[in-house]
Protein backbone atom coordinates (compact mmCIF):
# COMPACT_ATOMS: atom_id res chain seq x y z
CA UNK A 1 0.00 0.00 0.00
CA UNK A 2 3.00 2.25 1.09
CA UNK A 3 4.64 1.47 -2.30
CA UNK A 4 1.64 1.99 -4.29
CA UNK A 5 1.48 5.56 -2.77
CA UNK A 6 4.87 6.38 -4.14
CA UNK A 7 4.24 5.57 -7.24
CA UNK A 8 0.45 6.84 -8.23
CA UNK A 9 -2.53 8.27 -6.49
CA UNK A 10 -4.32 5.38 -7.93
CA UNK A 11 -3.67 1.18 -7.90
CA UNK A 12 -4.39 0.63 -11.65
CA UNK A 13 -1.94 3.68 -11.97
CA UNK A 14 0.77 2.55 -9.63
CA UNK A 15 0.94 -1.01 -11.03
CA UNK A 16 1.72 0.75 -14.58
CA UNK A 17 4.00 2.98 -13.41
CA UNK A 18 5.79 0.02 -11.22
CA UNK A 19 5.74 -2.12 -14.28
CA UNK A 20 7.62 0.70 -16.23
CA UNK A 21 10.42 1.15 -13.71
CA UNK A 22 10.81 -2.67 -13.62
CA UNK A 23 11.35 -2.74 -17.38
CA UNK A 24 13.89 -0.26 -17.03
CA UNK A 25 15.45 -1.90 -14.28
CA UNK A 26 15.33 -4.63 -15.87
CA UNK A 27 17.03 -3.40 -19.73
CA UNK A 28 20.85 -2.57 -18.85
CA UNK A 29 20.89 -6.12 -18.20
CA UNK A 30 20.13 -7.52 -21.64
CA UNK A 31 23.15 -5.79 -22.95
CA UNK A 32 25.34 -8.60 -21.21
CA UNK A 33 23.26 -11.23 -23.31
CA UNK A 34 25.03 -12.92 -26.41
CA UNK A 35 25.20 -11.04 -29.40
CA UNK A 36 23.68 -14.14 -31.18
CA UNK A 37 20.05 -13.10 -28.88
CA UNK A 38 17.06 -11.89 -30.04
CA UNK A 39 16.73 -10.15 -26.66
CA UNK A 40 20.79 -8.52 -26.94
CA UNK A 41 20.70 -4.96 -26.50
CA UNK A 42 23.33 -3.24 -28.08
CA UNK A 43 25.69 -0.40 -26.88
CA UNK A 44 24.02 2.20 -28.83
CA UNK A 45 20.55 1.37 -27.10
CA UNK A 46 21.73 1.19 -23.87
CA UNK A 47 23.41 4.26 -24.11
CA UNK A 48 20.71 6.19 -25.63
CA UNK A 49 18.67 4.68 -23.21
CA UNK A 50 20.73 5.65 -19.93
CA UNK A 51 21.24 9.22 -21.75
CA UNK A 52 17.20 9.76 -22.08
CA UNK A 53 16.79 8.59 -18.14
CA UNK A 54 19.56 10.77 -16.45
CA UNK A 55 17.67 13.82 -18.98
CA UNK A 56 14.66 12.23 -17.44
CA UNK A 57 15.91 13.25 -13.63
CA UNK A 58 16.88 16.94 -14.81
CA UNK A 59 13.10 17.26 -15.47
CA UNK A 60 11.78 15.90 -12.91
CA UNK A 61 14.46 18.67 -10.84
CA UNK A 62 12.86 21.20 -12.92
CA UNK A 63 9.09 20.02 -12.35
CA UNK A 64 9.44 20.49 -8.51
CA UNK A 65 10.71 24.11 -9.31
CA UNK A 66 8.28 24.83 -12.00
CA UNK A 67 5.42 22.37 -11.75
CA UNK A 68 5.06 22.67 -8.04
CA UNK A 69 6.18 25.98 -6.82
CA UNK A 70 5.44 27.83 -9.94
CA UNK A 71 9.20 28.97 -10.82
CA UNK A 72 10.19 28.41 -14.34
CA UNK A 73 13.97 28.32 -14.22
CA UNK A 74 15.66 28.60 -18.12
CA UNK A 75 19.11 27.89 -16.76
CA UNK A 76 18.72 24.51 -15.03
CA UNK A 77 21.42 23.46 -18.01
CA UNK A 78 24.19 24.92 -15.81
CA UNK A 79 23.20 22.33 -13.00
CA UNK A 80 23.41 19.57 -15.02
CA UNK A 81 26.58 20.50 -16.33
CA UNK A 82 28.23 21.45 -13.03
CA UNK A 83 27.37 18.04 -11.48
CA UNK A 84 28.86 16.51 -14.92
CA UNK A 85 32.12 18.59 -14.78
CA UNK A 86 32.48 17.65 -11.19
CA UNK A 87 32.77 14.04 -12.07
CA UNK A 88 34.10 14.52 -15.37
CA UNK A 89 37.33 16.04 -13.27
CA UNK A 90 37.67 12.38 -11.35
CA UNK A 91 37.18 10.72 -14.84
CA UNK A 92 39.58 12.68 -15.99
CA UNK A 93 42.23 12.31 -13.42
CA UNK A 94 41.51 8.73 -13.14
CA UNK A 95 42.42 8.63 -16.90
CA UNK A 96 45.54 10.29 -16.93
CA UNK A 97 46.37 8.76 -13.65
CA UNK A 98 49.79 10.30 -11.99
CA UNK A 99 50.28 12.88 -15.03
CA UNK A 100 48.25 15.97 -16.19
CA UNK A 101 45.50 15.43 -17.93
CA UNK A 102 46.29 16.32 -21.77
CA UNK A 103 44.55 19.31 -21.82
CA UNK A 104 47.05 21.09 -19.15
CA UNK A 105 49.85 19.45 -20.81
CA UNK A 106 48.69 20.98 -23.86
CA UNK A 107 48.70 24.64 -22.22
CA UNK A 108 52.18 23.77 -20.64
CA UNK A 109 50.92 23.76 -17.18
CA UNK A 110 52.87 22.82 -14.53
CA UNK A 111 50.67 21.75 -11.73
CA UNK A 112 46.67 21.55 -11.18
CA UNK A 113 44.70 24.50 -9.98
CA UNK A 114 43.77 24.27 -6.38
CA UNK A 115 40.01 23.35 -7.58
CA UNK A 116 41.04 20.32 -9.39
CA UNK A 117 42.48 19.25 -5.49
CA UNK A 118 41.12 16.00 -4.65
CA UNK A 119 39.04 15.09 -7.67
CA UNK A 120 41.24 11.75 -8.09
CA UNK A 121 39.10 10.07 -5.18
CA UNK A 122 36.13 8.87 -6.16
CA UNK A 123 33.96 10.23 -2.86
CA UNK A 124 34.99 13.56 -3.12
CA UNK A 125 33.96 14.09 -6.71
CA UNK A 126 30.37 12.30 -5.56
CA UNK A 127 30.59 15.04 -2.74
CA UNK A 128 31.46 17.93 -5.26
CA UNK A 129 28.55 16.27 -7.35
CA UNK A 130 26.54 17.37 -4.57
CA UNK A 131 27.88 20.27 -2.77
CA UNK A 132 28.83 22.62 -6.31
CA UNK A 133 25.17 22.92 -7.69
CA UNK A 134 23.71 23.13 -4.58
CA UNK A 135 25.79 26.02 -3.36
CA UNK A 136 25.64 27.68 -6.79
CA UNK A 137 22.05 27.06 -6.24
CA UNK A 138 22.11 28.46 -2.71
CA UNK A 139 23.57 31.70 -3.79
CA UNK A 140 21.86 32.49 -6.57
CA UNK A 141 17.94 31.58 -5.42
CA UNK A 142 19.10 33.54 -1.83
CA UNK A 143 19.51 36.63 -3.57
CA UNK A 144 16.96 36.51 -6.01
CA UNK A 145 13.95 35.09 -3.97
CA UNK A 146 15.57 37.68 -1.15
CA UNK A 147 14.57 40.32 -3.99
CA UNK A 148 11.39 39.29 -4.92
CA UNK A 149 12.44 38.49 -8.78
CA UNK A 150 9.48 36.80 -10.38
CA UNK A 151 7.95 35.45 -13.70
CA UNK A 152 9.57 36.53 -16.69
CA UNK A 153 12.67 38.56 -14.88
CA UNK A 154 13.62 35.30 -12.82
CA UNK A 155 13.36 33.32 -16.58
CA UNK A 156 16.02 35.61 -18.25
CA UNK A 157 17.79 36.28 -15.36
CA UNK A 158 18.56 32.18 -15.10
CA UNK A 159 19.13 32.20 -19.05
CA UNK A 160 21.44 35.05 -18.44
CA UNK A 161 23.11 33.07 -15.70
CA UNK A 162 23.90 29.88 -17.80
CA UNK A 163 25.07 31.40 -20.99
CA UNK A 164 27.68 33.39 -19.04
CA UNK A 165 28.90 30.16 -17.19
CA UNK A 166 29.34 29.14 -20.78
CA UNK A 167 31.26 31.33 -21.75
CA UNK A 168 33.52 31.05 -18.30
CA UNK A 169 34.03 27.27 -19.00
CA UNK A 170 34.95 28.02 -23.12
CA UNK A 171 38.45 30.11 -21.64
CA UNK A 172 41.64 27.79 -21.31
CA UNK A 173 42.42 29.55 -18.66
CA UNK A 174 39.61 28.34 -16.54
CA UNK A 175 40.97 24.82 -16.22
CA UNK A 176 37.83 23.18 -17.73
CA UNK A 177 39.52 21.68 -20.85
CA UNK A 178 37.97 25.08 -22.72
CA UNK A 179 35.65 24.15 -25.89
CA UNK A 180 36.69 20.66 -25.51
CA UNK A 181 35.89 19.90 -22.39
CA UNK A 182 36.63 16.74 -20.31
CA UNK A 183 36.64 13.53 -22.74
CA UNK A 184 38.78 10.17 -23.43
CA UNK A 185 37.81 8.48 -20.62
CA UNK A 186 39.05 4.73 -20.23
CA UNK A 187 38.23 3.91 -17.17
CA UNK A 188 35.73 3.99 -13.87
CA UNK A 189 36.92 2.85 -10.39
CA UNK A 190 39.88 0.88 -12.02
CA UNK A 191 36.78 -0.92 -14.82
CA UNK A 192 37.46 -0.08 -18.52
CA UNK A 193 34.50 2.44 -18.79
CA UNK A 194 33.63 0.78 -22.64
CA UNK A 195 32.96 -2.98 -21.04
CA UNK A 196 29.68 -4.18 -21.53
CA UNK A 197 29.28 -5.03 -17.69
CA UNK A 198 29.97 -1.18 -17.08
CA UNK A 199 27.73 0.35 -19.35
CA UNK A 200 24.91 -1.86 -17.89
CA UNK A 201 25.69 -1.14 -14.45
CA UNK A 202 25.96 2.67 -15.40
CA UNK A 203 22.52 2.45 -17.09
CA UNK A 204 21.14 0.51 -13.89
CA UNK A 205 22.40 2.87 -11.50
CA UNK A 206 20.76 5.69 -13.75
CA UNK A 207 17.35 4.03 -13.84
CA UNK A 208 17.39 3.41 -10.29
CA UNK A 209 18.48 6.79 -9.29
CA UNK A 210 15.46 8.07 -11.65
CA UNK A 211 12.80 5.58 -9.53
CA UNK A 212 14.33 6.70 -6.17
CA UNK A 213 14.45 10.55 -7.47
CA UNK A 214 10.46 10.19 -8.58
CA UNK A 215 9.32 8.18 -5.41
CA UNK A 216 11.30 10.70 -3.08
CA UNK A 217 9.91 13.74 -4.64
CA UNK A 218 6.00 12.45 -4.89
CA UNK A 219 6.39 11.58 -0.92
CA UNK A 220 7.53 14.78 -0.60
CA UNK A 221 5.02 16.73 -2.29
CA UNK A 222 2.41 14.53 -1.05
CA UNK A 223 3.61 16.20 2.41
CA UNK A 224 2.45 19.65 3.99
CA UNK A 225 5.61 20.47 2.28
CA UNK A 226 4.37 20.38 -1.19
CA UNK A 227 1.39 22.06 -0.39
CA UNK A 228 3.02 24.68 0.62
CA UNK A 229 4.87 24.69 -2.37
CA UNK A 230 1.41 24.78 -4.10
CA UNK A 231 -0.04 27.41 -2.42
CA UNK A 232 3.40 29.69 -3.73
CA UNK A 233 2.38 28.66 -6.93
CA UNK A 234 -1.21 29.64 -6.79
CA UNK A 235 -0.70 32.82 -4.75
CA UNK A 236 2.27 33.93 -2.84
CA UNK A 237 0.86 37.01 -1.25
CA UNK A 238 -1.88 35.33 0.30
CA UNK A 239 0.56 32.83 2.25
CA UNK A 240 2.12 35.32 3.34
CA UNK A 241 -0.47 36.99 4.65
CA UNK A 242 -0.98 34.25 6.77
CA UNK A 243 2.56 34.19 8.16
CA UNK A 244 4.61 31.49 5.55
CA UNK A 245 8.34 32.77 4.62
CA UNK A 246 7.90 31.32 1.63
CA UNK A 247 11.80 32.45 0.82
CA UNK A 248 12.90 29.24 2.75
CA UNK A 249 10.57 27.33 0.85
CA UNK A 250 11.37 28.13 -2.53
CA UNK A 251 14.87 28.49 -1.68
CA UNK A 252 15.21 25.01 -0.64
CA UNK A 253 13.35 23.52 -3.30
CA UNK A 254 15.55 25.13 -5.55
CA UNK A 255 18.34 23.79 -4.07
CA UNK A 256 17.01 20.01 -4.30
CA UNK A 257 16.25 20.72 -7.72
CA UNK A 258 19.44 22.00 -8.56
CA UNK A 259 21.35 18.63 -6.69
CA UNK A 260 19.07 16.28 -8.56
CA UNK A 261 19.83 17.84 -11.92
CA UNK A 262 23.78 17.58 -10.96
CA UNK A 263 23.16 13.86 -10.21
CA UNK A 264 21.72 14.05 -13.27
CA UNK A 265 24.88 15.34 -14.64
CA UNK A 266 27.01 12.96 -12.89
CA UNK A 267 25.41 9.66 -14.57
CA UNK A 268 24.90 11.36 -17.53
CA UNK A 269 28.48 11.94 -18.12
CA UNK A 270 30.32 8.17 -18.02
CA UNK A 271 27.64 7.20 -20.48
CA UNK A 272 28.12 9.88 -23.48
CA UNK A 273 32.14 9.89 -22.55
CA UNK A 274 32.03 13.50 -23.06
CA UNK A 275 30.66 16.81 -21.23
CA UNK A 276 31.58 19.85 -22.44
CA UNK A 277 30.50 23.91 -22.29
CA UNK A 278 28.21 23.33 -24.73
CA UNK A 279 25.99 21.26 -22.32
CA UNK A 280 25.49 25.12 -21.16
CA UNK A 281 23.68 26.62 -24.16
CA UNK A 282 20.58 28.28 -23.64
CA UNK A 283 18.70 25.96 -25.95
CA UNK A 284 19.35 23.00 -23.91
CA UNK A 285 17.50 24.76 -20.80
CA UNK A 286 14.63 25.71 -23.07
CA UNK A 287 14.25 22.13 -23.94
CA UNK A 288 14.55 20.48 -20.57
CA UNK A 289 11.30 23.58 -20.15
CA UNK A 290 9.85 21.84 -23.05
CA UNK A 291 10.13 18.19 -22.08
CA UNK A 292 8.22 19.03 -19.18
CA UNK A 293 5.46 21.33 -20.43
CA UNK A 294 5.11 18.26 -23.10
CA UNK A 295 4.41 15.68 -20.39
CA UNK A 296 2.60 18.08 -18.05
CA UNK A 297 3.90 19.80 -15.71
CA UNK A 298 3.20 19.62 -12.06
CA UNK A 299 3.30 15.45 -12.51
CA UNK A 300 6.37 14.22 -12.16
CA UNK A 301 5.11 11.31 -14.26
CA UNK A 302 4.80 13.56 -17.30
CA UNK A 303 7.92 15.24 -16.94
CA UNK A 304 9.50 11.63 -17.12
CA UNK A 305 7.37 11.09 -19.83
CA UNK A 306 7.39 14.36 -21.72
CA UNK A 307 11.53 13.96 -22.01
CA UNK A 308 11.07 9.96 -23.35
CA UNK A 309 8.66 11.12 -26.43
CA UNK A 310 10.76 14.46 -27.10
CA UNK A 311 13.97 12.52 -26.96
CA UNK A 312 13.07 10.14 -28.78
CA UNK A 313 11.49 12.55 -31.40
CA UNK A 314 15.10 14.23 -31.47
CA UNK A 315 16.94 11.10 -32.20
CA UNK A 316 15.01 10.95 -34.97
CA UNK A 317 15.04 14.08 -36.73
CA UNK A 318 18.70 15.08 -35.84
CA UNK A 319 19.48 12.20 -37.82
CA UNK A 320 17.09 12.25 -40.31
CA UNK A 321 16.68 15.86 -40.84
CA UNK A 322 19.02 17.61 -38.50
CA UNK A 323 18.44 21.28 -40.42
CA UNK A 324 14.91 20.81 -39.00
CA UNK A 325 15.35 20.10 -35.89
CA UNK A 326 15.02 23.48 -34.07
CA UNK A 327 11.92 24.30 -35.85
CA UNK A 328 10.06 21.38 -35.23
CA UNK A 329 11.24 21.70 -31.29
CA UNK A 330 9.47 25.31 -31.34
CA UNK A 331 6.47 24.23 -32.91
CA UNK A 332 5.78 21.30 -30.55
CA UNK A 333 6.05 23.91 -28.07
CA UNK A 334 3.70 26.43 -29.89
CA UNK A 335 1.05 23.22 -30.26
CA UNK A 336 1.99 22.17 -26.71
CA UNK A 337 0.99 25.60 -25.07
CA UNK A 338 -1.79 26.21 -27.36
CA UNK A 339 -3.64 22.47 -27.51
CA UNK A 340 -2.11 20.66 -24.41
CA UNK A 341 -2.30 23.29 -21.68
CA UNK A 342 -1.95 20.38 -19.52
CA UNK A 343 0.70 17.98 -21.52
CA UNK A 344 0.35 14.55 -22.06
CA UNK A 345 -1.11 13.47 -18.32
CA UNK A 346 -3.60 16.33 -19.39
CA UNK A 347 -4.93 14.32 -22.01
CA UNK A 348 -4.89 11.03 -20.17
CA UNK A 349 -7.36 12.57 -17.56
CA UNK A 350 -9.55 14.24 -20.14
CA UNK A 351 -10.10 10.65 -21.38
CA UNK A 352 -10.51 9.61 -17.74
CA UNK A 353 -13.03 11.90 -16.71
CA UNK A 354 -15.02 11.37 -20.56
CA UNK A 355 -15.05 7.91 -19.41
CA UNK A 356 -16.65 8.40 -16.54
Amino acid sequence: MILTKLLSDTPRSAVLIGLCFAVLLILPWLHLMPETSSFHLSAYWITLIGKIMALAMVALALDLVWGYAGILSLGHGLYFALGGYAFGMYLTRETAGDALPDFMRFLSWTEMPWYWAGTQHFWWAVALVVLVPGLVAFIFGFFAFRSKIKGVYFSIITQAMVYAAALLFFRNETGFGGNNGFTGFTTLLGYDITAASTRSMLCFVTALALLVSYMGLRHLMNQPYGRVLGAIRDSENRLQYLGYRTLWYKLSAWVLSAVIAGIAGALYVPQVGIINPSEMNPVNSIEIAVWVATGGRGSLIGAILGTGVVNAVKTYFTVAYPEFWLLILGGLFVVVTLFLPNGIMGLFDRFKKEKQ
